[in-house]
C-alpha cells in the first residue's frame, strides 16, 4: 500500500532519490494506514538544517484522541547529515527543489517518504510529455486488437 504524488511525475524533471522516514503521531500512522492521506500539494523544505515536509495532508483517526493531530502540520524528515548537506548545497543551483513521489511503509512497518530532488518542466516539455503518453497508449490499442 502507498500513496502516490501522481501529478509529479508531469510537472517535474526528477534528478535524486532520497528514501526518508517521517516524525509522526500515533494516530497519523493509523490514518495513513486507512490510505487517509494526500501529497499531491506538499513539497519540502529545510529550516535550521532539517528537512520538513510541509502542506502534506492527513486526515483525522476518527477512532482515537485528535488533541495533537493536525492535519496540515510541518512534518519533518528523518534523513542522515550527510545527506541533509548534500541536498542543502545542492538546493543552491537555481531552479531546484524538494517534491515527495510516494508515501508508503517499509518492511518493518516504518511510514517512508521518497523525495526526489527535481527541476520544474516548463511548458514545451509537458507538452512533449503528453504527446509520447498519447503515442504509447495508441501503441498499446493497436496490440490488443
Amino acid at each position: 500500500m502507498s500513496i502516490l504524488n501522481r501529478k509529479a511525475r508531469f510537472q517535474y524533471n526528477f534528478i535524486e532519490e532520497y528514501i526518508a522516514g517521517i516524525q509522526l503521531f500515533g494516530t497519523e500512522v493509523k490514518s495513513i494506514r486507512q490510505n487517509k492521506a494526500n501529497i499531491t500539494e506538499s513539497f519540502c523544505q529545510i529550516k535550521n538544517g532539517e528537512l520538513y515536509s510541509i502542506n502534506m495532508y492527513i486526515s483525522e483517526y476518527k477512532f482515537g484522541t485528535t488533541w495533537n493531530h493536525l492535519s496540515r502540520r510541518e512534518r519533518k524528515l528523518l534523513l542522515t547529515k550527510k545527506e541533509l548537506i548534500k541536498i542543502e548545497k545542492k538546493l543552491k543551483v537555481p531552479g531546484l527543489t524538494i517534491i515527495p513521489n510516494k508515501l508508503f511503509f517499509s518492511e518493518k512497518g516504518y511510514v517512508k517518504i521518497q523525495i526526489f530532488l527535481a527541476k520544474g518542466k516548463k511548458i514545451y516539455d509537458k507538452r512533449k510529455s503528453i504527446k509520447n503518453r498519447d503515442l504509447i497508449r495508441e501503441i498499446k490499442e493497436s496490440f490488443k486488437r
